[in-house]
């Protein structure tokens, strides 16, 4: 068995302890055997420091400059080489490794994630930003290198396995499902007191902040919409939402015959991680076991758009073309952080990402049309949609 070498981005967020808690237990059965290149963290140094000691991974690397000296102090003797801030996490990003784990969290992980794919590895791409800001330069790239970009969202990695991982031609639809996030039933009225802390705690899956915000808004399925574009090469209008609470069919793909394809699991990332791994190979672990007679029934209902209406701002955006779902993205990173932030109700978040949007179109940051592939521009666009988000949160009255 060959060793594989790895490289985990965002190891101390929710998909990258996942990750590494996956091929611990692979590693310790025999089913795996691999070398940890490099891991960087954001601002978790306790946690970073853990990982580091168990892995001796060649770099290590925290996002935040400022807490280089604490990483340090804490691998003290260790013999492990650091590094600190944007340049250390482009390095390490770079570094030669056979598979990726590209798992930063927001438009952070764009500039990594593009690095990782020029090297040639394996993507298991969970930041699903890349794929929005900047979706054909990434998938271009990795071609390119020699490498593939592989699906860890549990939705795509679903697409992914029903085409086995190729560009099936005669597709009719790819339907997305959605769990409803935590406010599924609620009123508008309800909704507008809302909580950041009723709004991070998902009723299914466990993520991180900002994952977990984007599902009770279902801004997330929004961007996953976005992203099942690219990756798949499919027009938003045969892309279709379906809530599922269960969230035990994550996605599905139906063909031109009218048959259709699911795929069903408990809902566990260490799954999508696994297949991303080994694809397209199956890695034996103990994952845990559908049983479809105890879970009695699956369930499904179209989205309520006028209550979760960041979806078809996203829908609107894919539309749009060009830079458009890369604007849509930092308009929703902005008016997240300003909900969690108290400054904002949460139904202002879709408020602020609908006038960001208008503004940005009227300004004419939108028509830069054919332009999607190009990463300079869409670190333009990101960089002045977010600046116009900030000014309609200073100059309108959607404050508390």
């Amino acid at each position: 068995m060959s060793v594989r070498r790895v490289t985990v981005l965002g190891s101390t967020g929710s998909v990258g302890v996942s990750t590494l808690a996956l091929l611990d237990e692979t590693q310790a059965s025999g089913a795996a055997r691999m070398e940890i290149v490099a891991l960087v963290g954001g601002r978790n140094v306790a946690r970073l420091a853990e990982q580091a000691i168990r892995w001796r991974p060649q770099l290590t690397v925290i996002a935040d400059e400022a807490l280089l000296p604490e990483l340090r102090d804490r691998l003290a003797g260790q013999g492990l080489p650091t590094a600190g801030g944007d340049k250390a996490v482009l390095e390490a990003a770079a570094l030669s490794s056979d598979w990726v784990m590209a798992a930063i969290v927001g438009v952070a992980g764009l500039k990594p994630t593009l690095a990782a794919a020029r090297s040639g590895a394996v993507i298991a791409i969970a930041n699903k930003e890349s794929i929005v800001c900047a979706g054909p330069a990434l998938l271009e790239t990795a071609r390119a290198a020699g490498g593939q970009v592989i699906p860890v969202d549990s939705e795509h990695s679903a697409i992914y396995q029903a085409l086995q991982g190729g560009r099936e031609t005669r597709i009719a639809r790819l339907i997305l499902t959605a769990s409803g996030g935590p406010f599924r039933g609620w009123t508008r009225e309800a909704m507008a007191n809302v909580t950041p802390a009723q709004a991070q705690a998902h009723p299914v899956w466990s993520m991180g902040p900002k994952i977990s915000m984007d599902s009770a808004t279902l801004a997330n399925k929004g961007l996953e919409l976005i992203e099942a574009s690219y990756l798949f090469e499919t027009p938003e209008a045969k892309i279709d939402v379906l809530v599922h609470p269960q969230s035990i069919i994550h996605s599905m793909v139906e063909f031109q015959d009218g048959s259709t394809i699911a795929q069903l699991g408990t809902p566990d990332m260490r799954t999508p991680i696994a297949c991303a791994y080994a694809w397209p190979d199956r890695l034996p672990w103990s994952a845990p076991r559908l049983d479809l007679a105890r879970i009695g029934q699956l369930t499904f209902e179209a989205p309520d758009i006028a209550r979760f209406p960041i979806l078809e701002l996203a829908r609107d955006s894919l539309r749009m073309g060009g830079h458009a779902p890369c604007a849509f993205n930092a308009a929703n990173e902005v008016a997240v952080q300003a909900f969690l932030e108290n400054r904002i109700g949460f139904l202002n978040i879709a408020t602020v990402i609908a006038d960001t949007l208008e503004r940005a179109d009227r300004g004419a940051l939108l028509a830069r049309r054919g332009c999607g592939d190009d990463l300079e521009a869409a670190m333009q666009v990101d960089i002045e949609t977010r600046t116009i988000a900030q000014d309609i949160l200073l100059q309108s009255a959607v404050l508390h």
